[in-house]
């Protein structure tokens, strides 16, 4: 019989998450709900290898969405977070991805949408389906000016070391293990961010630039991380002089 999955409920919506906790467990997953964010990141120490995906409300008593999840990622690159969160700007959805978030939702959310979620999450990003992707994985790149270790997350471009978050190096890892091929974006978002690839976003085309900010030695005039109209990304570890005019690169 296979181990239920185990999901870690952070939420202090005595209510809320007594809902979302039922419905978890009626699905078949095993759910430890705890209600502070301290002790969440607590029992993430003492369980590296017991969690198999983070449900994370941004507001907690004692630290926030954001410390947890910064917090779990200093030792942990791997689990995948789903925040939950009632707030809509941009600019803390942009803060999420930078401490390592994998996916939010917002408050208040269709129960089906977030268990189509909670599944995607699990079968990309969870620990069961990494075990099965390893074997032939790429550990080690290098193109341009950058080395990549996908292993400890290190990168260096021209000799410095750079900071990429867990999605950012998920992202740049799949780009890597795809090369030359045209990825349409439903296809990212499918096998990166773990969301159905019918969703509408922007997200891929953000989280692009950022690399091309950090790999591309003219972000506006990319040589790697191609823009193909109409089509998706291509990247190019040694890309010819002069693309076809129906792949040169655009700034989207």
């Amino acid at each position: 019989m296979l181990e239920k999955e185990h999901i870690l409920l952070v939420e202090d919506e005595a209510h809320l998450a007594t809902g979302i906790k039922y419905n978890l467990e009626a699905e078949g997953y095993r759910v430890t709900l705890i209600g502070d964010g301290p002790t969440a990141l607590q029992f993430l120490r003492e369980n590296r290898n017991g969690v198999d995906l983070v449900i994370l409300d941004l507001m907690l008593p004692g630290m926030s969405g954001y410390a947890v999840c910064e917090g779990l990622r200093a030792f942990d690159m791997e689990t995948p977070v789903l925040m939950l969160t009632a707030r809509t700007l941009t600019e803390d959805r942009i803060r999420g991805f930078e401490v390592g978030t994998n996916q939010y939702l917002t408050k208040p959310f269709d129960l089906d949408e977030f268990l189509s979620r909670v599944k995607n999450l699990l079968t990309f990003h969870g620990r069961r389906g990494r075990r099965e992707k390893q074997v032939g994985r790429i550990r080690h790149f290098a193109f341009a000016e950058a080395e990549i270790n996908f292993e400890t997350f290190e990168v260096r471009v021209r000799g410095e070391p750079v900071r990429l978050t867990q999605l950012e190096m998920s992202l740049l890892r799949y780009f890597v293990e795809n090369e030359g091929r045209v990825i349409p974006r439903s296809e990212l978002l499918e096998n990166v961010w773990g969301m159905p690839g019918t969703i509408h976003t922007r997200a891929t085309d953000q989280f692009i630039r950022r690399l091309r900010k950090v790999f591309e030695p003219d972000p506006s005039h990319p040589r790697y991380l191609l823009t193909i109209r109409d089509a998706g990304y291509r990247f190019v570890s040694h890309p010819e002089p002069m693309a076809p005019p129906s792949e040169r690169p655009t700034k989207d």
